[in-house]
């Protein structure tokens, strides 16, 4: 008997990140980090994990979103899935009852993406790699085949991709080696949530200078005012040769972007991470003509590779920022990646969250062994928040991510934080004082 997938276990998990406003932005002032949770079993007892990120209600949405999904993997042959995850990846997204829920957007994407994802988890657990090695060791053929290109052909071919890839090749032993031995840079949020008062936000600042980061980011968009005074306390504390970008969650529409930034112009901010709807393409080429040479990032919320390739066609972004469970899963992500290469765009992954930093380094790995080759201009969002429920949690020294070794995606949440933050029947969540302590707004 062949080995086949034989069940898909969903679990919402949810932190409380909320009591000490963790996570707090202009558009999420009280968000409670959480994940749908999933593994996929196999008839001879191997597991394939995933997750697709979320901040609190709506969490159970998602797991929904996985359970009507699941019956197009549970029973597939573990072989076939493994070998081609691009395959399941089309299945799901092209439901067609299914995909009437979004079309490739929304929480019925995420749920896919958790599952392709929780897939090549799998694959790269039976090679014994992590999954950035594993993608970084197909060849380019077999790399640019995980890809649907159906909607991206007017701005990158099947070809082209290739092409980009076997440019690649050459160096890519020594970027390797240098991979492992130096790491990948970080940026950090840690310091820049919302909530936190002006000593935290100084001391937090001091900290990650100390830390080794070059660049920190800082949440604005509540109030001009405190925006101005929290960016002057943060430029004193770390000096002219520290970057520092902000972020709106597009807490903005294009005119008070524009009028917001220019505000905050005089600390020297190096980009302005999604200052409006990330659906207006328009509106974020507006935003950077008028706001250059400060950098306009977006792509946490972008939905899918449509919309990332139309900011890049229209020249309406500096930065891509790539999301490990916004898009439909490791797939669609190779296509931003390749979307970005041929652009000449660097990517600096969104991270943080539940799992955020532990699943997007492997992408970026990736890129740089075996696509972009560089560094220059890009690091991977690192926030410091609830690494410790994870098996094979992050590593970060001297402001750069270390080259994870364990094989997987890093993906696997630790079985005692699933049943304390279990939602709503854990432990975390029975403590009538925990309840009270999440606001509903």
């Amino acid at each position: 008997m062949s080995e086949r997938i034989s069940s898909v276990e969903t679990i919402d998990v949810r932190f409380p990140t909320s009591r000490h406003r963790d996570g707090s932005d202009a558009m999420n002032p009280f968000p409670d980090y959480s994940a749908a949770y999933l593994v996929l079993r196999t008839s001879a007892g191997a597991e394939g994990h995933g997750l697709v990120f979320t901040v609190g209600r709506g969490t159970d949405l998602q797991v929904a979103a996985v359970q009507a999904l699941a019956p197009m993997v549970v029973g597939q042959r573990v072989d076939e899935l493994v070998a081609d995850p691009g395959s399941l990846a089309r299945r799901l997204v092209g439901d067609s009852q299914i995909r009437w829920l979004g079309p490739e957007k929304g929480v019925v994407h995420m749920a896919a993406g958790g599952l392709v994802n929780a897939v090549w988890d799998l694959a790269a657990r039976r090679a014994k790699k992590p999954l950035w090695k594993l993608l970084a060791d197909l060849t380019p053929e077999q790399l640019v085949a995980q890809v649907d290109f159906r909607y991206l052909r007017d701005a990158l071919t099947e070809d082209e991709a290739v092409t980009l890839l076997r440019t690649a090749e050459g160096g890519r032993a020594e970027r390797e080696r240098r991979l492992r031995a130096e790491g990948y840079p970080a940026y950090t949020t840690t310091p820049g949530w919302l909530g936190y008062d002006d000593e935290k936000l100084a001391r937090l600042c001091r900290e990650a200078v100390e830390d080794g980061y070059r660049l920190i980011k800082l949440k604005v968009g509540g109030n001009l005012t405190d925006d101005v005074r929290r960016m002057g306390i943060a430029r004193q504390v770390v000096g002219p040769d520290i970057q520092i970008a902000v972020d709106a969650n597009q807490i903005w529409g294009v005119p008070e972007a524009i009028r917001w930034m220019r505000e905050l112009a005089q600390f020297d901010p190096y980009w302005i991470e999604e200052p409006t709807s990330p659906d207006d393409v328009l509106g974020h080429g507006a935003v950077r003509k008028a706001l250059a040479p400060v950098k306009v990032a977006t792509g946490e919320h972008v939905h899918n590779a449509v919309m990332f390739k139309q900011l890049l066609q229209a020249d309406a972004v500096d930065v891509v920022q790539i999301d490990a469970c916004r898009v439909a899963g490791v797939n669609e992500n190779l296509a931003v990646l390749l979307l970005a290469a041929k652009f000449g765009v660097p990517v600096c992954p969104h991270a943080g969250g539940v799992g955020l930093c532990e699943l997007v380094q492997h992408l970026a790995l990736f890129d740089f062994v075996a696509l972009s080759g560089s560094t220059e201009g890009r690091a991977i969002e690192y926030v410091d928040h609830l690494h410790e429920h994870f098996v094979d949690p992050v590593r970060v020294s001297g402001g750069r991510y270390l080259a994870p070794d364990a094989p997987g995606m890093s993906a696997r949440i630790l079985p005692d934080s699933l049943a304390r933050y279990r939602y709503p029947d854990g432990p975390a969540w029975a403590d009538a004082e925990v309840l009270a302590g999440a606001p509903t707004s």
